[in-house]
């Protein structure tokens, strides 16, 4: 069974009845995702409120259902070369 995945955070569940919602929260800095897995930051943040607004939605039961938050890391930056050739 395959749940189609969608950007935007609000509308990116949906109703799979008791199998899982998937939520997609894009790229992050590597930063944030480290801050999120230790329960901190403005990622949580952003978790907290999407699962809050599906829960108000009706999309997922306020006891209990499996949701899937996809977030992506953010590719680093090239470093600038050095020393730079003219």
């Amino acid at each position: 069974m395959t749940t189609p995945v969608e950007s935007d955070a609000a509308s990116a569940a949906t109703p799979a009845g008791p199998g899982p919602v998937i939520v997609d929260l894009g790229k992050k800095s590597r930063k944030q995702i480290r801050r999120a897995r230790e329960g901190t930051g403005k990622l949580i943040d952003e978790i907290n409120v999407t699962l809050e607004e599906l829960r108000a939605q009706g999309t997922i039961k306020p006891d209990a259902q499996a949701v899937v938050i996809i977030v992506r890391q953010k590719p680093r930056k090239k470093a600038f070369p050095w020393p730079m050739k003219i």
